[in-house]
């Protein structure tokens, strides 16, 4: 099981995707891999902007981090969005917060035959019922 480094409830997840330079960022980044300077161009946000949102993604594993390589050999960063999908659901007197995570495994699986070197999806749900919210963790396969 992978686990995910920061602990989700329903209003983290609002508040992190309530924010349209946030969304923004996860489009693009969605993409290809993008540098912060890239996304600053084109969010219309200062770099400073940029990054701090860049680091709450991060936070929440929404978004990773690649070292990339110039023509001029030097290094630089780039990211990409690692979020899959959002599912919200009402019903029984509760709601549904689910979080679904792309999570690259390949270093962690290194020893193993190609086959086994994929993607996985990590998926976290926040249930709250009557005011008290469960977490519940699960891997699954693609």
């Amino acid at each position: 099981m992978v686990a995910v480094s920061t602990e989700w409830d329903p209003e983290t997840v609002f508040d992190v995707l309530g924010n349209e330079h946030v969304r923004q960022i996860l489009v693009l980044a969605s993409v290809k891999p993008v540098s912060a300077e890239e996304l600053a161009e084109h969010t219309d946000a200062s770099q400073p902007t940029v990054y701090r949102r860049v680091n709450v993604l991060q936070e929440y594993d929404m978004l990773a981090e690649q070292r990339q390589l110039d023509d001029e050999g030097n290094h630089y960063k780039t990211y990409r969005t690692t979020l899959e999908e959002v599912c919200f659901a009402v019903e029984d007197g509760g709601f549904t917060v689910e979080v679904e995570l792309r999570r690259d495994l390949v270093d962690r699986f290194s020893e193993q035959p190609p086959e086994y070197n994929d993607d996985t999806t990590d998926s976290e749900t926040v249930v709250e019922s009557d005011g008290e919210a469960v977490a519940e963790d699960r891997l699954d396969d693609e």
